[in-house]
């Protein structure tokens, strides 16, 4: 079945237009990430599949084809919790996850965040980014990516990495220009036994995730609608959310006013004035420099609102392990670690990997 018979299956204003089976979305998937398809169709496909609404089935079958076809690390890895922000990246605040993953890491949770570089449309910061202002680097491999995990509790591995046809994908997601179902599969590439930290955009495709976790097999997991769409919470209001722990899905709200860490602002980043029309913020090294300094500056214990939404981020991992009951063990687990420096502790030792 080609990619031009499902076009028409999906059809705006056809009487017979319908959602596509599990089946149908999988083969969808596989056929786009082949190459074996035009640019064009594939364009076609995944905005159609945008505007009429992504359903559990579909999502579920494109994340199957994807992980058949993707060299997934850390497979067989106990305690891992998989870090799974908007590969996009962020234009308006900054990328948290790092400083959050090695506090969770200090706290006793092994962690791997999954992301890559100026993926289009956005082309926002990333981890990458903060890797990168910090002087080190993610890695393609995932196999090396395994042995950082395994001797640091710490990774970063680019997905396209995992899964190379993601890579021959991005001038489509840059013609198209809008978020298609692309950005929610990427996301998905994390090996079945790990818990799942993994951020969502406004909307229904919260619930959407958090059901297609659960039906991929994995133990737990934390769907969460952070700060454009990442898995930091706001500390400014309440975030959504929902967690799998045992079987069941369960609704939760992230308060920064319960446990102290409420602030006036957000914590966003400056202006260093328009990039050019060719570049996304993740490719301004004035704003990837403030990323890693920022970084360094909530690992060095400086307060502000940037210290709290990490050390919430973080409480958010080690509650998706299992390794917190609830957010405010988290939390306190979260600022032990950050504290006695073991946070930083893991930072050298990363360090030595790259």
């Amino acid at each position: 079945m080609s990619l031009r018979h499902l076009i028409r299956i999906l059809g705006p204003g056809r009487k017979d237009s319908r959602n596509l089976t599990h089946e149908e979305a999988h083969r969808a998937f596989d056929a786009i990430l082949s190459g074996s398809e035009s640019e064009v169709e594939i364009a076609t496909f995944l905005v159609l599949v945008r505007m009429k609404g992504l359903t559990v089935e579909e999502l579920m079958g494109f994340a199957r084809a994807a992980r058949s076809r993707a060299k997934i690390p850390c497979m067989d890895t106990p305690g891992l919790v998989c870090v799974c922000p908007p590969h996009d990246g962020f234009e308006r605040v900054a990328p948290l996850e790092v400083a959050a993953g090695l506090i969770a890491a200090g706290a006793g949770a092994r962690v791997l965040i999954l992301t890559d570089r100026c993926v289009p449309p956005k082309r926002g910061l990333t981890a990458a980014s903060v890797l990168e202002g910090l002087g080190l680097s993610i890695t393609f491999d995932p196999d090396e990516a395994e042995s950082w995990v395994a001797k640091t509790r710490f990774g970063v591995c680019s997905v396209a990495g995992m899964l190379p046809a993601l890579m021959t994908l991005r001038r489509v997601r840059n013609d198209v220009v809008i978020r298609t179902p692309l950005a929610t599969v990427e996301k998905l590439l994390a090996p079945s036994n790990a818990a799942v930290l993994l951020g969502a955009q406004g909307g229904p495709v919260l619930g959407t995730a958090v059901e297609v976790i659960h039906e991929l097999g994995h133990p737990r997991g934390i769907a969460i609608q952070g700060v454009e769409g990442g898995v930091v919470p706001s500390v400014r209001k309440r975030t959504r959310g929902i967690e799998l722990a045992e079987r069941h899905l369960v609704p939760m709200n992230v308060e920064p006013e319960d446990f102290g860490m409420q602030s006036a602002e957000e914590p966003d980043m400056p202006q260093f004035g328009p990039p050019p029309d060719d570049l996304g913020t993740g490719d301004n090294p004035e704003l990837i420099r403030y990323v890693a300094d920022t970084t360094r500056a909530v690992l060095a214990g400086q307060p502000g609102p940037s210290r709290n939404a990490t050390l919430m981020t973080a409480a958010l991992i080690l509650k998706a392990g299992g390794f917190a009951l609830t957010l405010a063990e988290g939390i306190d687990q979260a600022t032990r670690a950050l504290d006695s420096g073991k946070a930083n502790e893991v930072l050298a030792r990363v360090s030595e990997m790259t």
